[in-house]
């Protein structure tokens, strides 16, 4: 008899332990593909690696640099010395020790990747370990954005892995996603396409202070993080409403007023700023936008208030804005605004036409499956063909898109001419954070702009002293970057996340890429 009750205990425990587990279910603007956050700018690769991996600082919610996996650090008093020493108890998923080793790796492959780390590493000379826990960095010059840049929010961050992941070429994927951060990557759940799971971190050392966006303690509320793909938005409203989902990134405008009134839902804004700028991007490599003639004719196909109106719909989260550092920021200005003061397809062709191009396909990369990406392209390709241009439309999923993107072949080879993304209000409204605005030729992001003025600009921006030279700086950068086409911006919004506030609670708002660290369960 006694060995029986033993059995059934036995066999009853494990059922109660599943029973007790808490699990969070959240659906996010993309399906996660992507698990290397370096390697690439998307933002849900982003949200992954900020799941997984742990930075050496955070920026709070007034973007101030705050210690996350550093202890202490000292700065000398000329800024060109910077000695940092790692806090207590940091280990990778596989149970080794983090080490500086590992930090001075991961930073070198994310400055040879990420915008904001080429800038930072262009000023770094030296990159030494002490011991175990030190480091010290040492610069050629003093730069105001060093601590900013290594606890940026926004794509791509600067994740700590380990020395043999880090040692991986940054324009190849690191396969394996070991971190130190507060969720452990479950790989063998992974199904793209379906869902991606993440385990609680049971062996993470959180910060004492309180969490604020991506600063102080990253605690791990659940048990489980499964981040569902929901690519249709009935389908994922459906699913919050009736508590199938706790967590629903980025829903449509057009049923915020239904999840209002729906019981147990809540909606919550990101951040300060809004949270998203939508742009266009040319191949700067490839004709027939290796010629800026042609780039500055892609303005006149330009009416914000269209793409707004597909995205967004109700003018109370959306803002028109025609600069690229981000409208109600700090440095927002009009420097280049002139480029949007028409409308007028047939301008468009004609100056393509005098630029050179003679009717010949320009591939448009046409992600399917984004709630936002995928209206704006298409009100793109409208502009385009009411203008006469031959658009050759390559419709894909948005994670073959992002794989495509990165070619830098001729479109009839597998490259491209034209994709349409987004980016982050918080990072765009700083000009050495906003990565997307630089023009660092075969070393820059997707598009490859080059410009020697831009680079110096921004340059100048993290060497400023003083805020209204920053500011004179930020316009004389956004009218230069307007000029060359960097990229078209066509607006901001700012979209609320929802939640079951019945069942969860504890969500750390952050604008750029969502929070999941912090989150309860009742």
């Amino acid at each position: 008899m006694v060995r029986v009750l033993a059995a059934l205990i036995a066999l009853l425990l494990p059922l109660s332990a599943s029973a007790q587990e808490k699990v969070l279910r959240a659906v996010m603007h993309a399906d996660v593909r992507v698990i290397d956050p370096v390697w690439t700018t998307q933002t849900i690769a982003n949200i992954h690696g900020a799941l997984v991996y742990d930075t050496l600082f955070g920026n709070d919610a007034d973007q101030k640099p705050q210690p996350q996996m550093v202890g202490k650090y000292e700065v000398s008093p000329d800024r060109l010395n910077y000695s940092f020493t790692l806090r207590d108890g940091l280990k990778f998923h596989d149970g080794s020790p983090v080490t500086t080793r590992d930090v001075i790796a991961s930073l070198k492959r994310w400055g040879a990747k990420d915008g904001v780390g080429q800038r930072l590493m262009g000023y770094v000379t030296e990159m030494k370990a002490v011991d175990d826990k030190t480091f010290t960095m040492t610069l050629k010059e003093p730069y105001g954005m060093v601590l900013e840049s290594l606890g940026k929010s926004g794509s791509s961050i600067a994740a700590i892995m380990r020395e043999k992941d880090a040692m991986t070429d940054p324009q190849q994927q690191v396969k394996e996603s070991v971190g130190s951060g507060p969720f452990i990557f479950a790989k063998d759940q992974w199904v793209p396409g379906s869902k991606a799971v993440y385990l609680k971190n049971k062996d993470y050392v959180p910060r004492s202070e309180p969490p604020s966006s991506f600063a102080g303690a990253k605690i791990p509320g659940v048990d489980r993080i499964e981040l569902i793909w929901m690519p249709d938005p009935q389908t994922a409203m459906s699913a919050l409403v009736n508590g199938e989902i706790d967590f629903w990134e980025n829903p449509n405008i057009d049923f915020l007023p239904m999840l209002e009134k729906a019981k147990g839902v809540k909606l919550l804004k990101t951040g300060k700023v809004d949270s998203t700028q939508g742009m266009i991007r040319l191949n700067h490599l490839q004709p027939p936008f290796d010629n800026i003639k042609a780039r500055q004719a892609m303005y006149y196909l330009v009416n914000q208030e269209d793409f707004l109106r597909a995205i967004v719909g109700d003018p109370k989260y959306y803002r028109v804005c025609h600069g690229m550092l981000t409208c109600g920021g700090p440095y927002e200005n009009d420097g280049g605004s002139q480029y949007f003061k028409e409308y007028n397809p047939k301008k468009a062709l004609q100056l393509l036409k005098e630029a050179g191009y003679k009717g010949e396909p320009i591939t448009v990369l046409a992600a399917t499956d984004h709630n936002t990406i995928t209206p704006a392209t298409q009100v793109l390709i409208q502009a385009m063909r009411e203008a006469g241009i031959n658009v050759d439309v390559q419709s894909m999923d948005w994670g073959s898109v992002v794989t495509r993107r990165a070619k830098k072949e001729p479109p009839a080879q597998g490259g491209w001419n034209i994709f349409v993304t987004t980016t982050g209000g918080v990072g765009s409204s700083n000009p050495v954070l906003h990565t997307w605005i630089g023009a660092a030729c075969q070393k820059g992001l997707f598009g490859w702009p080059c410009d020697e003025e831009i680079e110096k600009l921004r340059n100048a921006f993290g060497m400023a002293s003083d805020e209204p030279t920053r500011k004179k700086i930020a316009r004389d950068l956004q009218a230069r970057a307007m000029e060359q086409v960097v990229y078209i911006p066509f607006g901001q919004w700012d979209v609320p996340l929802s939640y079951r506030a019945d069942r969860i609670s504890g969500i750390v708002p952050n604008t750029g890429l969502a929070v999941l660290w912090g989150i309860t369960k009742k």
